[in-house]
């Protein structure tokens, strides 16, 4: 999903995906599953949630970004630096 464009029904699919991960990975908890299982589990929901917000970062550049720096000004201030700190959040995350 990474460096394509995320369509609305897409998104929605990956994150109805996740959420199934997240109950079976509850449910491996409440069965007293392997801790290392539980956690290769839990790896791969957030690699998952990962690939999510990197389409959606990737969606909001190529339009509301875009869109923005057309427009110059106060605008794209705001736009770019809106950018800048949610890839800050994706890098810490």
């Amino acid at each position: 999903m990474a460096g394509e464009r995320a369509s609305k029904e897409d998104l929605l699919n990956r994150l109805r995906r996740v959420e199934g991960q997240v109950r079976g990975i509850a449910g491996m908890v409440e069965q007293d599953t392997y801790c290392i299982d539980i956690l290769t589990q839990v790896s791969a929901a957030s690699r998952a949630l990962q690939s999510v917000a990197l389409g959606l970062l990737d969606t909001h550049m190529s339009h509301c970004v875009v869109a923005a720096a057309r427009a110059g000004g106060a605008e794209q201030d705001a736009k770019l630096k809106e950018a800048s700190a949610a890839i800050a959040r994706l890098v810490r995350s």
